[in-house]
């Protein structure tokens, strides 16, 4: 709960400014039919009107997005100015974003201006309520400690008793303190109960979701121990360490924190990623419901005893497991075991060297059926993800969903796992099966490190060329 707070919180404020718009474009139209005297030359018609704007509201929601109001920092910050300006410049552009959408789609939205420039007026007033109110219930949840995020202070400085103060006092932060790990010095009196002699202790025994260190000894040490337990970390840097800009700066109270993220895949662009994934998976399941049904049944009625679909433990974000459904490809007898117990069970041991020395892959697997070789070669066979990716348990895009024992094999598997996991991904569209195991590790940490909205498009447009192609498919 305490790691999804953020995206709740996100996502409440992007329903909450969704109803906002509808309501405020609603009331202006409202207005000027029933309540300004003046006569009015056009065809009254509330709902449709209400119904065009319900088609743009999505595209409204990412101009909100890239304005920042979606920031933790600019949301629950002291200063409401930040907001204020730009909730007023979302409120134009949101007007100005619907005349063009009406010049291009000749529905007439707009049949007179005055109804644009109230728009725009009660859009920025019940933006601005919607979030008053908002912020008034969030930060009443995390004085009640719901939500909050536990967090361990690193560091000999005196930043490090600033901050304890700070969030010890400041519940609707958003954060709680549960360690220190500094000297007593720089630790407040009433707060000493809370100190750990070191940050392995702290991490033990308190289970933080943040780490905040205060000074440069041993960041290397500490950025690993949160990259290893997903955990976030900030990094409260020197007067002169403050003219480098690396990371997201933030002010924590009145101390700036640099926030390192271990991808950019966080805040309002997961948000936005889910929201698609959402879309994509529902049409996905639409479309796909026939062919889908129709392989359902040539499996099932070709071995009546057996499921058609199987559920698969995988691995996703945080490590968390999960059951990943896919068409059933291989014969019912080995069906949910291990290559390894598979292999021996058909007296033919020496495959499993040769499986695992091809990087998990054999040309003529003798566990699969034929029609299990065309499902899988069309990638037919992953279709049931469509509902992985509902869930939320998958993203569209992302690494690869890996088995527990894979786990031995990454490197960098706690990078790896700060992410979803993906039906398709980078290393799936480079070639698939086609390039090596390590190729694909590095392809999907790269992921990971440099997530874009444009590289998701441009992996989501591979992935169609690679299906139709069979590019490495097999």
């Amino acid at each position: 709960m305490r790691k999804k707070s953020d995206f709740i919180l996100r996502l409440c404020l992007i329903i909450g400014d969704a109803i906002a718009l509808i309501l405020s474009f609603a009331m202006a139209y409202f207005i000027r039919v029933h309540v300004d005297p003046r006569p009015y030359e056009f065809e009254s018609q509330l709902l449709v009107f209400t119904l065009e704007i319900l088609w743009v509201i999505p595209f409204l929601i990412i101009i909100l997005a890239a304005l920042g109001l979606y920031k933790k920092s600019v949301f629950l910050g002291k200063s409401r100015m930040p907001e204020v300006g730009r909730v007023f410049l979302a409120a134009i552009m949101s007007v100005a974003a619907l005349i063009v959408y009406d010049f291009f789609t000749s529905n007439e939205l707009f049949p007179v201006r005055v109804v644009a420039l109230m728009s725009v007026l009660l859009s920025f007033v019940f933006m601005m309520v919607e979030r008053a109110l908002v912020r008034l219930i969030v930060r009443q949840i995390f004085k009640k400690n719901y939500g909050t995020k536990r967090v361990v202070i690193i560091g000999n400085n005196k930043n490090t008793e600033y901050l304890a103060n700070y969030i010890s006092s400041t519940p609707e932060s958003g954060y709680r303190l549960v360690g220190v790990v500094s000297a007593k010095k720089f630790i407040p009196e009433d707060l000493q109960k809370k100190q750990y002699s070191s940050l392995k202790d702290a991490m033990r025994r308190s289970h933080p979701d943040v780490i905040f260190q205060t000074d440069e000894k041993s960041t290397e040490y500490v950025y690993r121990q949160a990259i290893n337990h997903h955990l976030l970390y900030y990094f409260v840097p020197s007067e002169t360490a403050l003219s480098s800009h690396f990371g997201e700066l933030e002010l924590v109270g009145n101390t700036p924190a640099v926030l390192v993220k271990l991808t950019p895949l966080t805040g309002g662009a997961a948000v936005v990623k889910r929201t698609f994934d959402i879309f994509a998976s529902i049409i996905g399941l639409i479309l796909g419901a026939i062919p889908m049904a129709i392989i359902w049944m040539i499996i099932k009625f070709s071995d009546i005893k057996h499921k058609a679909i199987y559920a698969d433990e995988r691995l996703t974000q945080f490590n968390r497991k999960f059951k990943c459904y896919k068409f059933r490809s291989m014969k019912s007898e080995y069906s949910g075991m291990t290559p390894e117990k598979a292999f021996i069970k058909m007296g033919k041991p020496e495959l499993i060297k040769k499986y695992r020395k091809d990087g998990d892959y054999l040309k003529d697997d003798p566990r699969i059926t034929k029609f299990g070789k065309f499902i899988r070669k069309t990638s037919l066979d992953e279709l049931p993800q469509l509902i992985n990716i509902l869930k939320g348990d998958i993203s569209l895009i992302g690494p690869r969903a890996l088995l527990p024992g894979e786990l031995r094999d990454y490197g960098d598997r706690s990078l790896l796992l700060t992410v979803k996991s993906g039906l398709t991904g980078f290393a799936q569209v480079s070639g698939r099966r086609n390039i090596s195991f390590e190729e694909r590790r590095a392809l999907d940490i790269y992921y990971v490190m440099n997530w874009s909205l444009m590289l998701d498009v441009q992996i989501f447009f591979r992935t169609i060329a690679a299906v139709i192609k069979r590019d490495g498919a097999k």
